[in-house]
């Protein structure tokens, strides 16, 4: 393992095999404008070492890349947008407006002016040339659909309840997955772009997923934090019944929603990624600060990567099997300290 502090606030992360590059999100001082200004970080994937720095007009999150395009697509979390770059040439190629702003009430019942979600993960489809990105709010989220030949919306499809978080693509089936934090996914044929369906699934905080594509069951995180089950009685007022444990991966067979396994973790894990070619499960675990490792095929715990504070999100080199991991800092660390990427290797 070999770790390398780089730049405050720190989110998700991407390898080209392309470029043999890295490349992050750095949110910079994210809602503050005095802070740094938000850019996306070029690493080199053995040294860890910055290449390259691409301004950013909006604080980026969320990270896809399609490395045969030479494009990384960026969300803007709190701007309903979409920033293109060119990976050859390290340089913004335009912005994508998802929403626009509306006038809304806060937390606390006052009427405010803002963007109607905010994005979190990405999901490229190359086959039908879109970007889905889902827009998170404590009611009627959306999912919201990128055109990626035009760099335009195609479509805003509402009703995704409290929380939408999570998505993964089941491009053979023509299936997208969308989860959220009041225990639904949602089925949506990537075609047509119709809601297909929505389960009920035995887990509560859904915040991340990924696809086993070798046995076509959906992997997600069940977070298990105190924090959204507030928000969800305090803010959104939903009447809703705790469903499981939490602190978990739950795998979801998605023809009916039920939970075939629950594969504990360490304590509200984030992030999951499968490496299909050694059958490795990471999560990340964002409160015991960890990174466990398992065997994807029975998901038994195979070693445990310590690394304090908060990893955070996943990336793979599928040829060497190095994970690079983005790590956020805790309470103790000075405010806009810098946040670090690790390489790891199992």
């Amino acid at each position: 393992m070999q770790r390398q502090a780089v730049a405050p606030a720190l989110y998700e992360i991407a390898y080209s095999a392309r470029q043999n590059a890295i490349f992050v999100a750095s949110a910079g001082g994210i809602m503050d404008k005095n802070g740094p200004t938000p850019r996306i970080l070029r690493l080199d994937p053995a040294t860890l070492a910055v290449q390259a720095e691409i301004p950013l007009e909006r604080p980026g999150l969320g990270l896809v890349l399609d490395d045969q395009a030479n494009r990384l697509y960026v969300g803007n979390a709190f701007h309903a947008s979409v920033t293109v770059v060119d990976t050859q040439t390290n340089r913004v190629t335009g912005v994508v407006q998802l929403a626009e702003k509306v006038r809304m009430t806060d937390f606390d019942g006052k009427p405010i002016e803002r963007y109607p979600h905010n994005l979190r993960e990405l999901v490229l489809d190359k086959a039908n040339e879109r970007l889905f990105a889902p827009g998170i709010w404590i009611s009627d989220s959306a999912l919201y659909v990128m055109n990626t030949r035009t760099l335009a919306l195609e479509k805003t499809i509402p009703g995704l309840g409290f929380g939408a978080a999570g998505t993964t693509l089941d491009a053979p089936a023509g299936k997208l997955y969308v989860s959220n934090m009041q225990g639904q996914l949602f089925t949506v044929d990537t075609r047509t772009l119709a809601l297909e369906k929505t389960s009920e699934v035995a887990a509560d905080q859904l915040l991340n997923l990924t696809l086993d594509r070798q046995k076509r069951l959906i992997l997600a995180t069940d977070q298990g934090s105190d924090n959204p089950n507030m928000v969800r009685e305090k803010f959104a007022k939903l009447a809703y019944q705790i469903r499981g444990e939490g602190n978990r991966v739950v795998v979801i067979d998605p023809a009916d929603g039920q939970v075939r396994q629950s594969v504990p973790t360490g304590r509200h894990p984030v992030a999951l990624l499968i490496d299909e070619a050694r059958h490795r499960l990471y999560v990340t675990n964002r409160g015991s600060g960890s990174v466990t490792v398992h065997d994807s095929r029975d998901y038994r715990l195979l070693h445990t990567f310590e690394l304090p504070a908060h990893p955070n999100s996943l990336a793979l080199d599928p040829v060497t099997g190095a994970v690079f991991v983005t790590i956020k800092n805790g309470e103790q660390d000075p405010k806009g300290s810098d946040e670090s990427v690790a390489r790891i290797q199992f």
